[in-house]
């Protein structure tokens, strides 16, 4: 982010979009929720990775399934991993940049690395793995057993 600024406008067509994507939410958010419990079993007991959590208070809709990395045990890191990933097919992408590295945050405001150290480690640890309703049980199989292999 370079600049502070707003867009609020939003287009007749992405209404209609989205019109017609609402009907079809509770289907979509009953299946994140299955690839989610697909994931989590498939990636539990592996001291590599840190699962996401729901707290029990709330739900969650899956729109990403944020799965962290223990970079620190392994010989490689982030970006190897992705290019390892992406020529096996698995897109992998990166979420989010901490608001307080982003360059209007840094140049106004003076934060920089170190300022938030939470935040940081959880976006050099995490990386966003294929979630969206119509992957497949071999889809899921393929995409965590290489993840898992991956690691090895």
């Amino acid at each position: 982010m370079q600049f502070l600024g707003f867009n609020y406008r939003i287009t007749d067509f992405q209404c209609a979009l989205g019109i017609s994507q609402i009907k079809k939410l509770d289907r979509f958010v009953k299946r994140r929720k299955e690839i989610a419990e697909y994931y989590n079993k498939a990636f539990d007991n592996n001291e590599n990775f840190i699962l996401p959590t729901v707290n029990k208070n709330s739900g969650h809709a899956y729109h990403l399934y944020p799965l962290q990395i223990k970079f620190e045990n392994l010989k490689f890191g982030k970006k190897e991993l992705f290019e390892k990933l992406s020529s096996s097919g698995i897109k992998c992408q990166v979420h989010y940049i901490p608001v307080h590295l982003q360059p209007y945050y840094k140049n106004n405001f003076g934060f920089k690395p170190g300022d938030f150290p939470i935040s940081e480690k959880f976006y050099e640890r995490q990386i966003s793995i294929p979630m969206y309703p119509s992957l497949d049980e071999t889809d899921l199989n393929y995409i965590s057993s290489k993840i898992i292999d991956t690691l090895k």
